[in-house]
């Protein structure tokens, strides 16, 4: 597959992303775990068709020391033992956050559920992370961005 724009050529494109990457980065920076964050964000990549950030969100959290056996789980998370009942709320705010017209919004129970976990704090960074790489894979799935050659630490 090639894409149909050359998005990382772009002067209008590296100001979009350079922005958007400082929203991920106050993410990055929150008291969320990283290996939550990975999962979300694959988690979302996957409902959303996202290759080109399946390739690097699974390559980056097998980096972080991820097992092979959770990351080929999160699409079944629900059947899966591996995952903690703080992840389960984080990926079921995933699913529904990356959803969000199917059922018109967010259920209270998922977010009392993800609120048992997450702090105030915690629950705005995945929201905004939620966000974050929902606009990251409209953008790659938009311009059809090819998956397969990313290697782990790639953009820094």
């Amino acid at each position: 597959m090639e894409a149909r724009l050359n998005v990382f050529g772009s002067p209008l494109a590296a100001t979009f992303l350079k922005h958007i990457n400082s929203a991920g980065k106050a993410v990055t920076d929150s008291a969320v775990p990283a290996a939550t964050q990975e999962l979300v964000k694959i988690r979302a990549s996957q409902i959303n068709g996202c290759g080109f950030c399946l390739d690097m969100h699974t390559k980056e959290a097998a980096k972080a020391g991820e097992t092979a056996t959770r990351l080929h789980l999160v699409a079944a998370w629900r059947e899966a033992t591996v995952f903690t009942d703080a992840e389960r709320a984080a990926l079921e705010l995933t699913e529904q956050g990356t959803r969000i017209a199917d059922a018109a919004g967010v259920t209270d129970e998922a977010w009392a559920g993800a609120a048992k976990h997450y702090d105030d704090d915690q629950l705005i960074a995945l929201v905004a992370l939620i966000a974050v790489i929902n606009a990251y894979n409209r953008l790659n799935v938009i311009t059809r961005q090819p998956a397969g050659d990313y290697q782990p630490g790639q953009f820094g």
